[in-house]
């Protein structure tokens, strides 16, 4: 409402007055202490009223009696009269919709006068948008009215088609036939024919107050029983049908005298004109105003058709355009057609009369001169020689071979289907001169842009080469860049994972040669003892064999000499014998053997000493063997213990750090190789001893 020049006062009187119609058409009425007096239904209903008075700024009180009742003015006096609650409603309504027509005539005004035609303008282009023929299950007052214009509109369209083609064909002096066409003329007559006419009928019976729809309907089967247009339904006594040019319409008359009557009530009026808003104020200008206002009853009939005829004259003083447009379906979705809902469209808007008159004549018609520029080409031979136009206009048609066509004096005329086939042949042959002219404009485009191509491409290849020879040294520069941070990088990292070896080589080396140490300083000690231990076992075992030696050769001499001694003895017992005879004195021997038999006496008993010695010496080194074996197993027992200890102390530290668990380890193991060592020291010392 900004573009249109309404202010935003006026907007807030506008938004006030439409809420005081809404707020006015939810007041409902009730039968009241008298018999045919309302008053208000319920508590809604006078909340309602009491919205609407303070929208239209006006006093309620007077708003209630003037919906409940009505005043009549006679010669004699003034009476105030009581309506009953379908009379108030009545009253009610008219307020509502004088209230609303008033509105709707400010706005229409008011958006005319902000976007309206410049009065210095000699031309008029207007745009005219109707629906169409309207038929529905219930059809009022207002379908009547639309149809009514829809009437009007298809009479100046055919009357206009037709009165174009019959000015044509005769200023061109062609043979021509009359063109017959549906003429809707009666049916006109029957709705605006004065006096006759069904809305001059609805207008007298409006003037009656006792008259209603039936009273009305009555006279219209009286007066138009005969008419060719009009039917009276059966089984019905208000209804009647129509036969448009579009087809039959049957309306209902039950609210055309309500919907017909164009009135102001004095009350309604005296009321809103007295209203503290301006605008309302304004809708509703007093009577003293209105003086030119004409005491002449007046009705919507009567203005619609005054109306119409104003728009009928506008339409016939200009040029007419017409576009009819079709609703396809009633789904509101693409691609869909509904055949019998298109063709009672196309039926509706007068497209198939329309159609049907252009085509019973020559619905094509062209200049001489557009005729040879469009259709030339078809006959080049006729630009060659000296013709007239109407000859070479003829001369191309017969070369075509067409029939049935007038040639006037400045225009050729053609049937339905002739210019499709002119345009048929003509689109053939601009087809074929088209694609030799496509074909060497092609070639020269290609041509050019293959030079063109040819030229950027070598610039660009220059330009990529240098971009790649660039990009190939910088990419050079970096690999040799890379390669040297890798050498240097490499030989950093080697360096330093060859100096953490290195370190942990040595801390390795250290270890193991400690341990090596320990295992060597171990197995030269038990070598030491165990040389001692044989040094002196074999020492004692060659004593002993000495000394079984030794006792055997002194029992082998002994035994041996025994023999020798027996052998003797015997010998010179024989000699002796033999000898007996003579006695010869020889030196005896005896004192020489008893020497060396004590002297081996001797020698054995110092040998049989010696033996008890070794034995006793042996059984004393047995049985510090035995003490030293025991110690050793009770030290063995308290190792073993101090282990499990020490595997105890490493699973109580589990959840200590890495660290100290290793600080912990070394030194147990540190511990644990001194206390072995200081155990086996202990050892060999007791056992050297």
């Amino acid at each position: 409402m900004d573009i249109v020049g309404i202010s935003q006062k006026e907007q807030d009187a506008i938004f006030r007055v439409v809420a005081a119609i809404l707020h006015l058409g939810n007041v409902d009425f009730a039968k009241g202490e008298e018999s045919d007096s309302s008053i208000l239904k319920d508590e809604e209903s006078k909340f309602r009223l009491q919205m609407t008075a303070d929208l239209l700024m006006c006093d309620p009180h007077a708003l209630e009696d003037t919906l409940c009742k009505r005043v009549m003015i006679t010669p004699e006096e003034i009476i105030k009269r009581s309506l009953d609650p379908n009379g108030a409603a009545v009253s009610r309504d008219g307020l509502a919709k004088t209230i609303y027509s008033r509105l709707f005539d400010w706005l229409v005004e008011k958006i005319n006068l902000s976007i309206g035609q410049d009065p210095s303008s000699k031309c008029l282009i207007g745009i005219l948008d109707i629906y169409g023929f309207e038929s529905f299950k219930t059809n009022s007052f207002e379908q009547f009215c639309i149809n009514f214009t829809n009437e009007k509109l298809q009479q100046h369209s055919n009357q206009h088609v037709f009165k174009m083609e019959q000015e044509e064909y005769t200023k061109e002096e062609i043979d021509w036939s009359y063109i017959e066409f549906v003429d809707n003329q009666d049916i006109l007559d029957l709705i605006e024919k004065k006096p006759g006419g069904i809305i001059a009928l609805l207008d007298e019976a409006c003037m009656f107050p006792k008259s209603n729809h039936e009273t009305f309907s009555q006279k219209l089967y009286q007066t138009f029983k005969d008419h060719r247009r009009f039917i009276k339904p059966k089984l019905t006594r208000s209804d009647f049908t129509i036969v448009h040019y579009a087809g039959e319409v049957r309306y209902q008359s039950d609210q055309f005298l309500d919907k017909n009557k164009d009135y102001v009530v004095a009350e309604h009026q005296n009321l809103l004109s007295s209203s503290s808003c301006p605008f309302v104020a304004g809708l509703f200008p007093s009577l003293s105003d209105e003086g030119a206002k004409s005491s002449k009853f007046s009705s919507i009939g009567s203005r619609f058709k005054l109306q119409l005829q104003q728009l009928m004259d506008t339409l016939n003083s200009t040029e007419p355009h017409y576009i009819r447009c079709v609703k396809p379906n009633n789904f509101l979705k693409p691609a869909i057609f509904e055949n019998i809902n298109v063709l009672q469209q196309l039926r509706s808007g007068g497209v198939l009369e329309t159609v049907r008159i252009k085509c019973a004549g020559y619905p094509i018609h062209r200049t001489f001169d557009d005729f040879l520029n469009r259709f030339g080409r078809l006959a080049p031979e006729v630009f060659e020689g000296n013709y007239e136009e109407e000859v070479a206009c003829k001369k191309i048609l017969e070369k075509m071979g067409l029939t049935d066509y007038q040639i006037g004096k400045t225009k050729v005329f053609l049937r339905a289907g002739q210019m499709a086939e002119l345009d048929a042949q003509r689109a053939s042959i601009l087809g074929i001169s088209a694609k030799v002219i496509q074909k060497h404009i092609r070639t020269h485009i290609t041509r050019k842009m293959f030079v063109k191509k040819r030229k950027a491409s070598i610039h660009i290849q220059s330009f990529w080469r240098g971009e790649l020879a660039r990009k190939f040294y910088k990419l050079m520069k970096r690999e040799i860049a890379t390669v040297i941070i890798q050498r240097d990088l490499r030989r950093h990292l080697t360096r330093k994972a060859y100096i953490r070896i290195k370190l942990s080589t040595v801390v390795l080396q250290t270890g193991l040669r400690s341990m090596v140490a320990r295992i060597e300083f171990r197995c030269r000690v038990r070598t030491k003892a165990a040389i001692v231990i044989q040094a002196n076992w074999r020492c004692h075992r060659a004593f002993s064999d000495y000394k079984k030696l030794k006792k055997a050769s002194i029992i082998l001499q002994f035994r041996w000499k025994v023999r020798i001694a027996k052998r003797e003895l015997s010998k010179q017992k024989m000699e002796a014998i033999k000898a007996a005879s003579p006695v010869i004195r020889e030196p005896s021997h005896s004192n020489i053997d008893a020497e060396k038999i004590e002297t081996l006496t001797m020698e054995v008993k110092n040998l049989k000493a010696l033996l008890r010695a070794e034995k006793q010496r042996a059984d004393e080194c047995e049985r510090k063997y035995v003490e030293a074996q025991i110690t050793s197993e009770e030290r063995r027992k308290k190792l073993e213990e101090t282990e499990r200890l020490v595997h105890q102390l490493q699973d109580s530290f589990n959840s200590v750090s890495q660290d100290d668990k290793f600080y912990v380890k070394s030194s147990l193991r540190a511990e644990n190789d001194i206390v072995y060592i200081k155990f086996e020291f202990n050892f060999w010392k007791i056992y050297w001893r």
